[in-house]
């Protein structure tokens, strides 16, 4: 635990650095290389089941739909995603292998609306004016669900909510989390994010909702591929993966109510 959350806040010091001390392109630097590892550490995950996902245009993807995203808006970062899908899924085929080949391409395409699609709505919130809060309370949301659900769970943690898939994870625990986001949400929102008191419980509330389904979802996966972690990359954390699975579900939802509250800050 004690390494696990030296790791944590190394990580968040990282983080709140690029987004007010650095240039925004340094957080989306830090963005591009969590995807590029996450992609890698899920290449090396699938492999027990013999599928060889194409690195190199899914890698060479990312970094386009993250810059497409953050310069051009949603309808780039959809660009991007086709464009990347479409030629990792023919670079696969192209390679050879007949029925292997197809499964393989198909796992890339899953792999790049898993990873680097989610990711780049983070680029969209930071393009706004306000882009550093913005991402700053989406992060402290996801943040809040595994602080407020852990808290929750060991102290009165006792109806599992999906044993045979996550069976750390009770009702209680996430009750923990609505309570502890939606308080984080409302102060940010009157805070720094200067919107109403009501947007702030939305935003902690569907941002829980978001991120309990992105671990059950990457648990469900490691499950079925047979593996107790993506990568041992972070110490107490497993992979950079393991890390960001639900931080990459939340991220459209977060920039959805943002946007819907806030306008395009731009």
């Amino acid at each position: 635990m004690p390494v696990a959350i030296a790791v944590g806040l190394g990580l968040g010091l990282a983080v709140v650095a690029s987004l007010f001390f650095w240039r925004k392109e340094a957080f989306l630097g830090i963005v591009v290389l969590a995807c590029g590892i996450g992609l890698w550490e899920l290449s090396r995950a699938v492999g027990v089941r013999d599928i060889r996902l194409p690195l190199l245009p899914l890698l060479v993807g990312t970094v386009g739909m993250v810059i497409s995203a953050y310069t051009a808006g949603v309808e780039a970062l959809l660009v991007a995603c086709v464009l990347t899908a479409g030629g990792a899924f023919v670079w696969r085929v192209l390679d050879g292998g007949g029925i292997p080949a197809l499964r393989d391409a198909t796992a890339a395409v899953f792999a790049t609306g898993y990873v680097p699609f989610l990711a780049g709505f983070v680029a969209l919130m930071l393009a706004a004016d306000d882009g550093p809060w913005r991402v700053l309370a989406f992060i402290a949301i996801c943040v809040s669900n595994d602080v407020g659900g852990y808290a929750a769970g060991v102290m009165f943690g006792r109806t599992r909510m999906a044993p045979i898939v996550s069976p750390k994870k009770s009702w209680e625990g996430l009750i923990g989390s609505f309570v502890l986001a939606s308080a984080v949400g409302v102060g940010l929102m009157l805070g720094p994010l200067g919107g109403p008191w009501w947007a702030g419980l939305a935003l902690g509330a569907a941002g829980v909702l978001a991120a309990t389904l992105g671990d059950l979802a990457e648990s469900l996966l490691k499950r079925d591929l047979g593996v107790k972690d993506m990568g041992t990359l972070l110490p107490g954390h497993g992979g950079v993966l393991d890390r960001v699975d639900s931080v990459l579900f939340a991220a459209p939802v977060a920039f959805l109510l943002l946007h819907l509250v806030l306008g395009s800050g731009r």
